[in-house]
């Protein structure tokens, strides 16, 4: 008989609810999904409902719910935090104390509380793991090493912000930390608050921004913000930081050591700005490295697993792939809190029933497609019932039919499958285009985003032309690893001694024969593409190149900035015509923007931002 786990994180940010049975992965979705909330923090009841129903299970069919940290401990950080902080601390501590006395200290009765509303059965009464090792189960049990070090690296959980674990087989071993107030993920954050971007999701702005940049302020964060020390562990000097006293990332001393205020989050952003993000780049990949290097000596292992929520900076990720201290590199695709739900689900579900998937020769995550999926038919009865225009096409021809739009210009909308699980779209819920157009970056950016010119896309590329177009180190299925273009489609002048031009000015120059992907630093955060991970992505990109000679597609998530990524074919279309894509296809269902009839929310974008 099988045995199910239900592992689920809720109420700070990115909820989410994951499903394992006898050590297999079976469900995974992020309420923000189903709410249309993003980073939606509420109890994930449509993510749980979702999670039951792929099963055919109810909730007295669980062995046991997980919770994906100790709330008892968290409580003892915050009062700690706050006692510290002093008088300082005094409003924002009186802000979110009555919510910790009322249910936060017991949140695992109002877990239950939650599940019994739900009408689906009795669930066992959850427990907790801890939030670190949430994460390093998330990391190691779903790894294809039957061994590895472990690295997780956050904000913080209860009291940890930097864990380094020895996994074996079934068992994960703590074997180092560093406790809060000591963050690299704070740190990255406190330089997140201060160019004016919001915390715990402008990161990916800040790092996108770097490459625009010179490390100038590098040796200052070195020397007043943080002491790295030899043997990977580091300190910050919290004269500069005031998270800690619950209200702001930052204030006064740390604008005068860097000799302006925080930037407002709708000024125009300036070189200076650039100059920040890429020296606490800098930093944190130095810092990165250098426990990584702990991790290999202190647990003898050759391959790292990662987790948390700095193991989603790419660009780190790519120099540590290159840096020689590693064999092997395998990053949870869902390293953010989310996955701690996966990780508190399968910490608990492994020790008993094993790593199947090790005999498969691949890692547990099923491509991250873990999420809804809809069939051909319910996507016809919602097109038809909403009398939307649309072409049904059989497989063998739907590749063709839609590489041919790409090639043409056109930027489309792709919906197949079952949708990812965390922060990246992997070519389920993608919006595709063709990254020999040198304008593609910024018509998807301004007509189709809505977002920052100089935000980056991202390229899919076949798993087996990978070395052809990037410097990759192994294969990157779940965008996590940054690589520089490879030379052959450079163009001649970023060839030239001292690379191509950087800063803001020159966003829009191109740099290699594939311009719309190719970042102001000639680099890219690659996907590698698979028949075994995602096989009708993978065919659209073998169609594409059978009709251009190009293996690689622009893929960035299908939805608009402030919002989630689509769920539903409904939240598909409605992203379509409030956009400026060009073609739509839903399973095997292909529509055209001119032919829909008009749309109720449907704006003008033409007009809202000009090209020039």
């Amino acid at each position: 008989m099988s045995t199910y786990t239900l592992g689920i994180s809720a109420y700070y940010h990115d909820s989410a609810a994951a499903l394992v049975r006898d050590g297999v992965v079976v469900a995974a979705a992020q309420q923000e999904r189903f709410s249309r909330v993003r980073h939606d923090p509420a109890f994930p009841t449509d993510a749980i409902a979702y999670c039951l129903d792929h099963a055919g299970i109810s909730l007295t069919e669980l062995d046991a719910v997980v919770y994906y940290e100790d709330p008892g401990l968290k409580y003892g950080r915050v009062l700690s935090s706050f006692a510290s902080a002093g008088p300082r601390g005094l409003k924002a501590f009186s802000a979110v104390l009555p919510a910790w006395l009322r249910w936060k200290r017991d949140v695992l009765k109002r877990v239950d509380a939650e599940l019994e509303k739900m009408g689906r059965g009795t669930a066992p009464r959850a427990v907790a793991s801890r939030h670190h090792r949430s994460h390093a189960a998330s990391a190691f049990f779903p790894s294809p090493f039957e061994n590895a070090a472990v690295l997780t690296i956050d904000g913080v959980g209860e009291w940890q912000t930097t864990t380094i674990w020895h996994g074996r087989g079934n068992s994960l071993e703590l074997v180092n930390s560093v406790s809060y107030p000591h963050s690299v993920g704070m740190l990255y954050s406190a330089f997140t608050y201060y160019c004016g971007f919001k915390v715990d999701s402008g990161e990916y702005k800040l790092m996108g921004l770097a490459p625009y940049g010179e490390p100038r302020y590098a040796d200052v964060i070195r020397r007043e913000l943080v002491n790295i020390r030899p043997d990977g562990s580091f300190t910050l000097n919290m004269k500069y930081f005031e998270f800690h006293q619950g209200r702001r990332m930052v204030g006064r001393a740390f604008g005068e050591l860097f000799g302006a205020p925080i930037r407002d989050a709708e000024s125009e952003l300036e070189q200076r700005h650039c100059d920040l993000a890429a020296s606490v780049q800098v930093v944190t990949e130095e810092i990165v490295l250098g426990l990584a290097r702990a991790a290999v000596e202190q647990t003898g292992e050759r391959a790292l697993v990662m987790a948390g929520g700095v193991a989603l900076n790419c660009v780190a990720n790519g120099v540590l792939s290159r840096s020689g201290i590693i064999d092997d590199l395998w990053i949870q695709p869902a390293a953010g809190d989310a996955g701690c739900a996966l990780g508190a689900a399968l910490d608990h579900s492994v020790p008993a029933h094993g790593r199947p998937h090790l005999a498969t020769g691949g890692d547990g995550m099923s491509g991250a497609l873990l999420g809804p999926g809809f069939s051909d038919d319910e996507i016809e009865k919602f097109l038809e019932e909403s009398a939307y225009v649309f072409t049904t096409f059989a497989q063998e021809k739907l590749y063709d039919e839609v590489a041919g739009h790409l090639a043409n210009g056109a930027v489309v909308g792709w919906f197949q499958g079952r949708m990812e699980f965390g922060p990246r779209a992997l070519g389920a819920r993608s919006i595709i285009g063709d990254p020999r157009d040198q304008s593609m970056q910024k018509r998807m950016n301004l007509k189709i985003k809505f977002r920052e010119s100089f935000r980056p896309f991202a390229p899919s590329v076949l798993a087996e032309d990978a070395k052809d177009y990037f410097g990759l180190v192994g294969d990157s299925p779940y965008m996590l690893v940054v690589a520089e273009v490879a030379d052959r489609i450079k163009t001649e002048g970023s060839r030239k001694p001292g690379g191509p031009n950087r800063g803001l000015g020159s966003i829009n120059e191109a740099r290699s024969e594939l311009p719309a992907i190719t970042h102001v630093d000639l680099s890219a955060r690659v996907q590698t593409v698979t028949e075994r991970d995602n096989a009708p992505y993978a065919r659209l990109l073998s169609a594409f190149k059978a009709a251009t000679g190009c293996p690689v597609l622009v893929n960035t998530s299908f939805n608009v900035r402030g919002e989630p990524i689509v769920h539903t074919p409904e939240d598909a279309y409605r992203c379509f015509m409030r956009t400026g894509m060009d073609v739509l296809v839903l399973g095997s269902h292909v529509l055209h923007k001119d032919d829909q009839p008009p749309f109720a929310e449907s704006v003008d974008w033409r007009d809202e931002i000009p090209l020039d």
